[in-house]
């Protein structure tokens, strides 16, 4: 590329930035730097309009010199102005035109907070709706400490959620791939075969019941015993939820208990 193209191609560049972020002004440094150090002393409506001075910057001054005049002429941290940018391109962009009032009212570091949530995440809550199960005015009322921590709670519950679905499908993937290969042998052969994986999981569960499960109980008991502690309603509770799940199952596959079942020696012979 020629240098001709290459300064049309910047001219051309400074035009749209300046066009979207200056409302169509030319570039002028000194002018910007002004504006956004004024900017700088005001409300979080005035933050985003610094950073759309400092996109501006950016755009127009090497990497060097825009961290020279962010820090020695602005006066702020660098990671703090590229929080303001990102906060401009978030808060500006096209789906929260008109709602942004809304949003502002909630403060700078609080629209820090929100930079990480998705624009149509941003425009439900701005309707109306929620981020991360909390509405406008329970944002408004909470400090930035207790929704970033909210915020980080709702993002680890989401991945949390995202992965026990990605697991359940490589699982389904996987029994659909073993259901075609069984289609290819005698049908007493395939039962075997999944009596055989059962049986191995009906095992394992037995093992960590008996084994696992068991020493860790006594392990509390022990504790609550010579701590002289009562937790025999805490005991009994997780007994309880273990004997549901198996009665849930029973109930599930038509098999009731009709009678004690078989001592661990038969059952793992």
């Amino acid at each position: 590329m020629t240098k001709k193209n290459e300064l049309a191609e910047f001219q051309a560049h400074s035009h749209d930035i300046c066009e979207q972020y200056l409302d169509g002004q030319p570039y002028d440094r000194l002018r910007v730097v002004n504006e956004a150090r004024f900017c700088l002393a005001q409300s979080a409506e005035s933050m985003l309009e610094a950073g759309k001075r400092l996109v501006v910057l950016k755009e127009h001054e090497g990497h060097g010199e825009f961290t020279t005049i962010v820090e020695t002429q602005l006066g702020i941290d660098k990671r703090i102005a590229q929080k303001m940018m990102g906060a401009a391109c978030k808060f500006l962009s096209p789906k929260l035109q008109g709602k942004n009032h809304q949003l502002l009212a909630l403060g700078k570091t609080k629209l820090y907070e929100l930079m990480v949530e998705d624009d149509d995440d941003l425009e439900a809550l701005a309707d109306g709706g929620t981020v991360a199960g909390l509405e406008l005015d329970d944002i408004d009322t909470m400090s930035t400490r207790e929704l970033r921590k909210a915020l980080r709670k709702a993002r680890e519950d989401s991945d949390a959620k995202e992965q026990v679905i990605a697991d359940k499908n490589k699982k389904l993937d996987e029994l659909a791939t073993k259901s075609k290969k069984l289609k290819t042998i005698p049908l007493d052969e395939q039962l075997a075969q999944i009596q055989a994986e059962a049986d191995a999981r009906c095992f394992d569960i037995q093992c960590q019941i008996r084994v696992q499960l068991t020493a860790a109980l006594e392990a509390v008991a022990e504790f609550a015993q010579a701590s002289n502690m009562d937790i025999h309603a805490w005991q009994k509770g997780q007994l309880d939820q273990i004997d549901s799940a198996l009665l849930h199952l029973r109930e599930e596959l038509g098999v009731p208990r009709d009678a004690e079942g078989a001592p661990w020696e038969e059952q793992s012979a």
